[in-house]
């Protein structure tokens, strides 16, 4: 079905179930499908052809909530009607917060204490606590009742009725009963015990619990802002302002005017406004805010730069080749983003329950009040054990249990140049057992270079690489041009060509400085050129490829002059990340289409058993599906186009990020950095994530099983129970705040600067 994928920033939820009953709105519309993520605040959502998204809007309005399209982030400064939105709920949470408090701690105090007790004390506990259970919980009466308008219960709906049913009982038992008389005292206990049914009050229960769960609120709306934090300083990186060079005029522009096509001009210690292309200058690019790589990148004419990296050397002029939100930067966050708003299959299990908790508490707690009654306990006993079972149900630690793992832990992959495209990649990442490696690229730099130089007796080192590198200059062939560039950085300059040709898949020729230069295979010169190679050079030849190492054969005027041997160098932390795989529980496999010779070499560098060598692109899936076929679940690693069949079919695909679009767009997990150490990383950070989601989930699964039996026993003041409510989302959140301290495998520098960057942590909850 054609249509539009669409998220939404919805606003008035404040529990899970709230979220779910959004969700349970919008895909009762005929094709819509919608995921609604209580943490971010966001519902992602199907429009198909026939529906409008003013439609959806409306639905989700209709519902008690609001619903607006969100703003484009990047490159732009942030909003100000956002951030003040956000500041302002925090404040004014903070406000009430603390005004409560206030009112509260001598009701408590005085209610606990006996001591206290002096004539008619009950009448200002009333005073004070009559605001905070009036004005302190607000937020949660106007929620319960916008609710109870559409027919719906939520988390709000629990506080609210056990707060006016606490200052309830209390206005009765003091203008009705005898709780008003002077000289009534009160005495505290951790479980509910007979009374007097009419002398007891509950100011104190009121007051508390308010205070309580207006703490719990304060400290998520602050821990949802900070793990919301990473990827909030992602999207700032960008330069806001550039220099556009036009005519030969500079002129200081904002970001959002620039087009392709465009020329800018970047000074030393500025960022790059954009994607582009060096036309004119040298320099070191530092791209350590963004891809964590801490060594600086090296660029010059015709070198491509990254938007946001910061230029550390020379005056580049730059020409824009991607703008906007189609620059690396902005896609980097939109995979973030998609992450964050998406939903783990366990997740899926917490919004089920917390979509049909509410009314199962509810009437829990109607039948903990007739059953008190109707054994004959005192209508206090009653009271108490059903106020505490309303109290203590909330779901808010099932809604935060993943959302906010989630947040934190793909705001830290993105700090450290891993992205995760969704949560449900997190189990898969649990479940791999063998790591396939593509060789070039992923496991070597992809860049041949000049490795060994061979000349026969009486043939100068110099001479073989002028003539060769001059011959080979016509050539685009990469082991063509590592030549060159050997030749060139030993030599200096080359001579030109005076005529060139080249046959396909075997070598060129070429009149050099009035020789006939051939550069080529070994069997192609005795085939074609009747020049056989000497045993000299035919044993320097069988060593080189026993190496690894790719040979060619030079001749010029019809007799063999030496050989030239290029190789693909392994990055120098290959064989660390090989290691660290295996630590992993990982069987590490190096697939590749070059000669198994070659691809023996480099495993062996590297530390690899198994090989799958001289494999065509198109069979690189048939080589995963081989594994799968064994029982294995893996993951491939790669970053070319003849890879992304491969990422697609592997259960687990990680792109490196300095490769294709393509390769990209199939994998799972994408790499930023071109480092294999940021692969198993990434699968430390996935794994550690997924665990702190199922702690989370563990801790509200356990927290609700065993606190409503007790409080349905009247084994929970309801006090107590509204503070172990508020305490167990404030674990969660604390618990998922932890994965900011994920700590990468080699990244110490880059770690440092975005740790300076990343917000401070909110101290009363991690």
């Amino acid at each position: 079905m054609s249509g539009t994928q669409v998220e939404l920033v919805v606003g008035g939820m404040t529990c899970a179930s709230c979220a779910a009953r959004i969700e349970k709105k919008l895909n009762r519309m005929p094709g819509v499908e919608a995921s609604v993520n209580y943490a971010t605040e966001k519902a992602s959502v199907f429009v198909p052809e026939g529906t409008t998204i003013d439609e959806t809007i409306a639905t989700i309005e209709a519902t008690g909530y609001t619903a607006e399209r969100p703003r484009p982030a990047v490159n732009e400064q942030p909003r100000e009607d956002e951030n003040h939105e956000t500041d302002g709920e925090v404040s004014s949470l903070r406000r009430r917060l603390l005004v409560s408090a206030v009112l509260a701690v001598p009701v408590v105090a005085l209610s606990m204490i006996p001591v206290l007790q002096f004539t008619n004390w009950q009448w200002l506990a009333l005073t004070l606590a009559a605001p905070v259970a009036v004005w302190g919980a607000w937020p949660f009466h106007r929620v319960a009742w916008v609710n109870a308008r559409h027919g719906a219960a939520t988390m709000d709906t629990l506080i609210s009725v056990g707060v006016l049913a606490a200052l309830g009982w209390s206005l009765y038992a003091l203008f009705f009963g005898m709780a008003g008389m002077p000289g009534m005292t009160m005495s505290f206990s951790f479980t509910v015990a007979p009374g007097g049914g009419a002398d007891e009050i509950y100011l104190e229960v009121a007051a508390a619990v308010t205070v309580f769960i207006l703490a719990g609120r304060y400290f998520e709306a602050r821990a949802k802002t900070h793990s919301l934090g990473a990827l909030k300083a992602l999207l700032e990186l960008g330069a806001k302002e550039a220099t556009l060079l036009r005519d030969g005029v500079e002129t200081r522009v904002p970001i959002g005017s620039l087009a392709v096509g465009d020329l800018f001009v970047v000074r030393p210690g500025e960022k790059i406004a954009t994607d582009g292309e060096v036309v004119e200058g040298n320099s070191a690019i530092d791209a350590s805010m963004l891809t964590g790589e801490s060594v600086p990148v090296e660029v010059g004419p015709g070198d491509g730069v990254i938007g946001a990296t910061l230029n550390s050397g020379g005056r580049l002029v730059v020409r824009a080749m991607r703008v906007g939100s189609d620059t690396e930067l902005a896609q980097m966050g939109r995979l973030v983003e998609q992450a964050q708003t998406g939903k783990a299959e366990v997740q899926r299990l917490a919004d089920l329950i917390s979509a049909i908790f509410v009314p199962i508490v509810i009437g829990l707690s109607l039948a903990t009040l007739a059953v008190w009654l109707l054994i004959g306990s005192g209508p206090e006993i009653a009271f108490t054990a059903a106020v505490a079972t309303l109290i203590i149900a909330c779901p808010c630690a099932l809604g935060l249990a993943t959302p906010t793992a989630l947040l934190v832990g793909t705001g830290r992959g993105a700090q450290l140049g891993i992205l995760i495209k969704g949560p449900q990649i997190l189990e898969s990442t649990r479940r791999v057992d063998t790591i396939v490696l593509d060789k070039t690229g992923t496991v070597t730099t992809g860049r041949m270079s000049l490795a060994a130089v061979v000349p026969v007796a009486g043939v100068a080192e110099e001479e073989l690489l002028r003539l060769a590198g001059s011959a080979e200059s016509g050539s685009e062939h990469p082991i063509a041009a590592a030549i060159v560039a050997g030749a060139t950085d030993r030599i200096g300059s080359l001579l030109p060509l005076e005529s060139f040709d080249s046959e396909q898949g075997f070598g060129v020729q070429a009149v050099v400085d009035g020789h006939l230069v051939l550069v080529g295979r070994a069997r192609w010169l005795a085939e074609q050129w009747s020049i056989g190679l000497p045993a000299e050079l035919q044993s320097a030849l069988v060593n080189l490829e026993e190496r690894g190492q790719t040979a060619v054969a030079v001749a010029w005027d019809g007799q063999p002059r030496g050989i030239l041997a290029v190789s693909d160098v392994v990055k120098a932390s290959s064989a660390e990340a090989v290691r660290h795989f295996r630590e992993l529980g990982l069987r590490p496999v190096l697939l590749t289409g070059d000669n198994a010779r070659a691809a023996m070499a480099v495993a062996a560098e590297v530390g690899i058993d198994d090989v799958s060598a001289e494999v065509l692109p198109a069979e690189k899936a048939d080589v995963i599906r081989a594994l799968q076929a064994e029982g294995r679940v893996v993951a491939m690693v790669g970053d070319g186009v003849n890879d992304a069949v491969a990422l697609a079919t592997a259960d687990l695909g990680i792109a490196m990020g300095t490769g294709t679009d393509v390769a990209i767009e199939a994998s799972d997990l994408t790499l930023v950095r071109s480092d294999l150490m940021a692969a198993a990383d990434a699968i430390r950070l996935a794994r550690r994530t997924l665990s702190t989601i199922k702690t989370n989930l563990f801790w509200a699964f356990a927290y609700n099983i065993a606190a409503i039996p007790l409080a349905m026993l009247g084994l929970l003041n309801p006090l107590i129970a509204g503070a172990a409510m508020a305490l167990s989302s404030v674990f969660v959140v604390s618990n998922s705040l932890r994965l900011r301290r994920f700590r990468s495998l080699t990244m110490t520098g880059a770690e440092q600067a975005f740790t300076t960057k990343a917000p401070e942590p909110v101290a009363a909850v991690s």
